[in-house]
């Protein structure tokens, strides 16, 4: 018992110099930070800069655009957005300039700004504008539809694992909310095939599809955590996913390998260590494929943060390995395509998420054959109707 004390105890000390040597290295790059308050009639968003930096304001549909010129690098670190108005914050950046994104829930908006310069401040007055008279409207007969209306819609013939009486006993068994994660996107267009096809562009189509069959089929809520070509942060897509106190998360990604007659598709959950190399491989390339922030200094500092970042899904591993046994088998069967089984790595995307996760790679962009697949709008409804498929099947299990 003396040997099992010390043994804890030292393993103990080596997270805590673990922790506090994160701590450190996180505090020794600069920080850009955006937080959003609703107040009595307006949102406030405000905007910390690490040091004067000169800025421009745009407007853009439902976007607000804030162009930051700097040629130092820093962080940029967002509080959970729970605003009436403002639906996420996301960045991308291009040589010096920084494009900081805040995404409102529609475009009849206006704002006033001003800085506090001796905090080193933007600040961002949004006001919602009345919405005109034939929005309005529409939105007054879709209060008096009646709630009965939604429950007669009958499944896709294509799919007829689930009923519209399956979808409402599913939600009263607590799954409302599932978000789609549409991998890449901006300026980051994650694998490119040999003929051009970016995974940013196939992702974002296939979740379109899936989000489609689920809210048709099931009595469930589909956030999607990009609607548009557009980067988002790894760690937003988990906040979106937790404001939404999402169910159950699925990241979809076209898979890649140096090898070119690599084939089928895998589906992954989150763990410290890789199910092999070429799952470690193909992590590390997510996981810093649209990292905007300077790279730490070795690998062993990535190791650092992903025991600190493993802690807040480990509650939901072994519903996660599920979730990914089911899909998997949905792909197989769907797809006809080989069987490689599922796999776990230690992809950021799912570590912060508070609900069962999983990793979807479709097929290998990187494989001619199957490129020419992604790109064709029946191999993505497939895809989505595999995805959708196990879904079901999962959920059922919960009933």
């Amino acid at each position: 018992m003396k040997v099992l004390n010390e043994t804890t105890t030292k393993r103990l000390t080596c997270i805590s110099l673990l922790f506090f040597s994160l701590l450190s290295l996180a505090a020794a790059q600069p920080t850009l930070r955006v937080s959003a308050q609703d107040n009595d009639g307006y949102t406030r968003v405000t905007v910390t800069f690490p040091s004067s930096l000169p800025f421009e304001l745009e407007k853009d549909g439902t976007l607000l655009l804030v162009r930051v010129n700097s040629r130092s690098a820093f962080r940029l670190r967002t509080d959970p957005v729970k605003s009436r108005l403002i639906k996420a914050f996301s960045w991308a950046k291009s040589n010096d300039l920084y494009i900081i994104i805040v995404e409102t829930r529609h475009e009849r908006f206006r704002y006033d700004s001003f800085k506090v310069e001796n905090k080193h401040q933007l600040v961002i007055d949004f006001y919602e504008l009345a919405a005109p008279p034939a929005a309005k409207e529409a939105a007054a007969e879709a209060r008096q539809t009646p709630p009965a209306a939604e429950e007669k819609k009958e499944p896709s013939p294509p799919v007829q694992a689930s009923t519209p009486a399956d979808g409402k006993s599913q939600a009263a068994n607590g799954i409302r909310t599932i978000v789609i994660d549409p991998g890449h996107g901006g300026l980051e267009y994650g694998a490119k095939g040999k003929f051009g096809t970016l995974e940013k562009d196939i992702t974002l189509a296939i979740g379109f599809r899936l989000k489609a069959l689920i809210e048709k089929n099931l009595a469930f809520h589909v956030e999607l955590t990009r609607d548009r070509d557009m980067d988002v942060s790894l760690e937003n897509r988990a906040a979106m996913a937790n404001n939404h106190r999402a169910e159950l998360f699925i990241s979809i990604h076209a898979n890649s390998s140096y090898r070119s007659n690599a084939k089928g598709s895998e589906t992954f959950f989150l763990s410290l260590n890789a199910s092999d190399e070429e799952a470690r491989r193909l992590a590390y390339l997510e996981n810093n494929s649209a990292d905007l922030d300077k790279p730490l200094a070795s690998e062993n500092q990535d190791d650092i943060r992903m025991i600190l970042w493993d802690m807040a899904q480990s509650a939901y591993l072994k519903q996660s390995q599920r979730l990914a046994e089911i899909i998997q088998d949905e792909l197989n069967s769907l797809l006809g395509t080989k069987d490689r089984g599922i796999k776990q790595a230690p992809f950021k995307v799912l570590t912060g998420v508070a609900c069962p996760a999983v990793l979807v790679e479709s097929a290998f962009i990187s494989n001619p054959q199957e490129e020419r697949d992604l790109a064709r709008g029946a191999f993505q409804e497939s895809v989505a109707q595999a995805i959708y498929r196990g879904l079901v099947r999962y959920i059922k299990l919960l009933s």
